[in-house]
Protein backbone atom coordinates (compact mmCIF):
# COMPACT_ATOMS: atom_id res chain seq x y z
CA UNK A 1 0.00 0.00 0.00
CA UNK A 2 1.19 3.57 -0.64
CA UNK A 3 2.89 5.39 2.22
CA UNK A 4 0.61 8.40 2.32
CA UNK A 5 -2.28 8.95 -0.10
CA UNK A 6 -1.73 10.41 -3.54
CA UNK A 7 -4.52 12.93 -3.99
CA UNK A 8 -3.25 15.07 -6.82
CA UNK A 9 -4.89 14.36 -10.18
CA UNK A 10 -2.84 14.34 -13.35
CA UNK A 11 -5.29 14.02 -16.24
CA UNK A 12 -3.37 16.67 -18.17
CA UNK A 13 0.10 15.66 -17.05
CA UNK A 14 2.37 12.66 -16.65
CA UNK A 15 3.04 10.85 -13.38
CA UNK A 16 6.26 8.97 -12.68
CA UNK A 17 6.94 5.57 -11.16
CA UNK A 18 10.43 4.67 -9.90
CA UNK A 19 11.05 0.91 -9.65
CA UNK A 20 13.19 0.31 -6.57
CA UNK A 21 12.17 -3.12 -5.28
CA UNK A 22 14.71 -5.48 -6.87
CA UNK A 23 17.29 -7.75 -5.25
CA UNK A 24 20.44 -6.47 -7.06
CA UNK A 25 21.68 -10.04 -7.49
CA UNK A 26 24.28 -9.15 -10.13
CA UNK A 27 25.85 -6.61 -7.75
CA UNK A 28 26.72 -9.35 -5.26
CA UNK A 29 26.04 -8.85 -1.56
CA UNK A 30 25.11 -5.17 -1.80
CA UNK A 31 21.87 -3.46 -2.71
CA UNK A 32 23.01 -1.36 -5.66
CA UNK A 33 20.30 1.24 -5.07
CA UNK A 34 21.90 2.14 -1.73
CA UNK A 35 25.46 2.41 -3.05
CA UNK A 36 26.84 5.95 -3.08
CA UNK A 37 27.29 7.85 -6.33
CA UNK A 38 29.39 10.72 -5.11
CA UNK A 39 27.98 11.14 -1.61
CA UNK A 40 24.37 10.28 -2.43
CA UNK A 41 22.68 6.85 -2.71
CA UNK A 42 22.01 5.79 -6.29
CA UNK A 43 18.25 5.66 -5.84
CA UNK A 44 18.16 9.21 -4.47
CA UNK A 45 19.95 10.50 -7.60
CA UNK A 46 17.21 8.99 -9.73
CA UNK A 47 14.47 10.41 -7.53
CA UNK A 48 16.01 13.90 -7.59
CA UNK A 49 16.10 13.86 -11.39
CA UNK A 50 12.48 12.76 -11.62
CA UNK A 51 11.35 15.35 -9.08
CA UNK A 52 13.14 18.08 -11.05
CA UNK A 53 11.19 17.13 -14.18
CA UNK A 54 7.68 17.91 -15.38
CA UNK A 55 6.38 14.52 -14.20
CA UNK A 56 4.14 14.51 -11.13
CA UNK A 57 3.18 12.97 -8.82
CA UNK A 58 6.11 10.62 -8.25
CA UNK A 59 5.67 7.08 -6.87
CA UNK A 60 8.62 4.98 -5.69
CA UNK A 61 7.96 1.24 -5.50
CA UNK A 62 10.14 -0.37 -2.84
CA UNK A 63 10.51 -4.00 -1.76
CA UNK A 64 13.89 -5.61 -1.03
CA UNK A 65 15.47 -3.77 1.92
CA UNK A 66 12.52 -1.42 1.77
CA UNK A 67 13.30 0.31 5.06
CA UNK A 68 16.79 1.26 3.89
CA UNK A 69 15.54 2.41 0.50
CA UNK A 70 12.85 4.54 2.13
CA UNK A 71 15.53 6.08 4.33
CA UNK A 72 17.56 6.93 1.22
CA UNK A 73 14.50 8.74 -0.13
CA UNK A 74 13.67 10.52 3.12
CA UNK A 75 12.17 14.03 2.95
CA UNK A 76 11.61 13.92 -0.80
CA UNK A 77 8.21 14.88 -2.19
CA UNK A 78 7.15 11.47 -3.39
CA UNK A 79 4.92 8.60 -2.34
CA UNK A 80 6.27 5.19 -1.33
CA UNK A 81 4.37 2.09 -2.47
CA UNK A 82 5.64 -1.15 -0.93
CA UNK A 83 5.79 -4.32 -3.01
CA UNK A 84 5.27 -7.23 -0.59
CA UNK A 85 6.36 -9.79 -3.21
CA UNK A 86 9.43 -8.39 -5.00
CA UNK A 87 10.55 -11.95 -5.77
CA UNK A 88 7.74 -12.07 -8.35
CA UNK A 89 9.75 -9.71 -10.53
CA UNK A 90 9.33 -6.34 -12.23
CA UNK A 91 5.76 -7.06 -13.24
CA UNK A 92 4.67 -7.15 -9.60
CA UNK A 93 6.25 -3.75 -8.97
CA UNK A 94 4.51 -2.33 -12.03
CA UNK A 95 1.16 -3.48 -10.67
CA UNK A 96 1.84 -1.97 -7.25
CA UNK A 97 2.93 1.32 -8.81
CA UNK A 98 -0.05 1.52 -11.14
CA UNK A 99 -2.43 0.91 -8.26
CA UNK A 100 -0.86 3.82 -6.38
CA UNK A 101 -1.44 6.33 -9.17
CA UNK A 102 -4.33 8.81 -9.06
CA UNK A 103 -7.41 7.40 -10.77
CA UNK A 104 -7.53 10.20 -13.34
CA UNK A 105 -3.84 9.91 -14.24
CA UNK A 106 -3.38 10.13 -18.01
CA UNK A 107 0.08 8.55 -18.34
CA UNK A 108 3.02 7.26 -16.34
CA UNK A 109 6.75 7.43 -16.89
CA UNK A 110 8.37 4.21 -15.64
CA UNK A 111 11.91 4.83 -14.37
CA UNK A 112 14.47 2.27 -13.24
CA UNK A 113 16.14 2.90 -9.91
CA UNK A 114 19.58 1.87 -11.19
CA UNK A 115 20.01 4.58 -13.85
CA UNK A 116 21.61 7.48 -11.96
CA UNK A 117 22.67 9.21 -15.17
CA UNK A 118 19.08 10.11 -16.02
CA UNK A 119 18.37 13.84 -15.83
CA UNK A 120 15.23 15.92 -15.81
CA UNK A 121 15.96 16.89 -19.43
CA UNK A 122 15.61 13.27 -20.59
CA UNK A 123 12.25 12.95 -18.88
CA UNK A 124 11.02 16.30 -20.11
CA UNK A 125 11.94 15.41 -23.69
CA UNK A 126 9.73 12.33 -23.42
CA UNK A 127 6.85 14.29 -21.90
CA UNK A 128 7.11 16.95 -24.61
CA UNK A 129 7.06 14.32 -27.37
CA UNK A 130 4.11 12.54 -25.72
CA UNK A 131 2.00 15.69 -25.52
CA UNK A 132 2.94 16.71 -29.07
CA UNK A 133 1.41 13.45 -30.37
CA UNK A 134 -2.01 13.81 -28.74
CA UNK A 135 -0.94 12.01 -25.55
CA UNK A 136 -1.63 8.61 -27.12
CA UNK A 137 1.73 7.00 -28.01
CA UNK A 138 4.20 5.01 -25.93
CA UNK A 139 7.36 7.13 -25.84
CA UNK A 140 10.74 5.48 -25.47
CA UNK A 141 14.18 7.12 -25.59
CA UNK A 142 16.92 5.97 -27.94
CA UNK A 143 20.64 6.59 -28.19
CA UNK A 144 22.78 5.37 -31.06
CA UNK A 145 19.87 3.31 -32.35
CA UNK A 146 19.47 1.48 -29.02
CA UNK A 147 16.19 1.68 -27.13
CA UNK A 148 16.51 2.67 -23.48
CA UNK A 149 14.68 3.88 -20.38
CA UNK A 150 12.63 5.46 -18.91
CA UNK A 151 9.53 4.69 -20.96
CA UNK A 152 6.36 6.78 -20.95
CA UNK A 153 3.09 4.80 -21.07
CA UNK A 154 -0.33 6.30 -21.89
CA UNK A 155 -3.28 5.30 -19.75
CA UNK A 156 -4.81 3.04 -22.40
CA UNK A 157 -1.84 0.68 -21.83
CA UNK A 158 -2.30 0.39 -18.05
CA UNK A 159 -4.58 -2.66 -18.15
CA UNK A 160 -2.12 -4.50 -20.38
CA UNK A 161 0.74 -3.58 -18.02
CA UNK A 162 -1.20 -4.88 -15.03
CA UNK A 163 -1.66 -8.24 -16.76
CA UNK A 164 2.09 -8.85 -17.11
CA UNK A 165 3.82 -11.60 -15.12
CA UNK A 166 7.42 -12.44 -14.36
CA UNK A 167 10.57 -10.34 -14.40
CA UNK A 168 10.46 -8.90 -17.93
CA UNK A 169 8.66 -5.69 -17.05
CA UNK A 170 6.74 -4.10 -19.91
CA UNK A 171 9.39 -4.83 -22.55
CA UNK A 172 7.18 -7.39 -24.28
CA UNK A 173 4.48 -4.77 -24.82
CA UNK A 174 6.87 -2.59 -26.80
CA UNK A 175 7.27 -5.37 -29.34
CA UNK A 176 3.59 -6.32 -29.36
CA UNK A 177 2.43 -2.73 -29.89
CA UNK A 178 5.33 -1.41 -31.94
CA UNK A 179 2.97 0.61 -34.14
CA UNK A 180 2.07 2.68 -31.07
CA UNK A 181 5.70 3.37 -30.06
CA UNK A 182 7.31 6.74 -30.66
CA UNK A 183 11.11 6.75 -30.35
CA UNK A 184 12.65 9.92 -28.97
CA UNK A 185 16.38 10.31 -29.79
CA UNK A 186 18.63 11.53 -26.97
CA UNK A 187 22.04 13.19 -27.20
CA UNK A 188 23.84 11.10 -24.57
CA UNK A 189 24.05 7.51 -23.37
CA UNK A 190 22.36 7.95 -19.97
CA UNK A 191 19.13 6.37 -21.23
CA UNK A 192 20.95 3.14 -22.13
CA UNK A 193 23.22 3.01 -19.06
CA UNK A 194 22.14 1.06 -16.00
CA UNK A 195 24.31 0.01 -13.06
CA UNK A 196 23.98 -3.76 -12.66
CA UNK A 197 27.48 -4.90 -11.65
CA UNK A 198 30.48 -3.61 -9.68
CA UNK A 199 32.26 -3.13 -13.01
CA UNK A 200 29.46 -0.89 -14.31
CA UNK A 201 29.58 1.12 -11.11
CA UNK A 202 33.34 1.54 -11.40
CA UNK A 203 33.03 2.89 -14.94
CA UNK A 204 30.20 5.31 -14.16
CA UNK A 205 31.09 8.99 -14.62
CA UNK A 206 30.04 10.93 -11.52
CA UNK A 207 31.07 14.35 -12.84
CA UNK A 208 28.08 15.20 -15.04
CA UNK A 209 25.74 17.13 -12.77
CA UNK A 210 23.92 14.18 -11.23
CA UNK A 211 20.28 14.60 -10.44
CA UNK A 212 19.83 17.80 -12.44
Amino acid sequence: MPDGPVTQGCSDSVAAMILAAGFSRRMGQQNKLLLPIGDIPMIRHVALAVLASRAEPVIAVTGFEGKQVRHALAELKLTIAENPCPDEGLSSSLRIGLEALPRDCGAVLVCLGDMPGIRARHIDALVTAFLAHDAKLICTPTYGGERGNPVLWPRHMFTKMQALVGDTGARALLARYRERVLTVPMTDSAVVTDIDTPDCLGRFDTTDGLGL
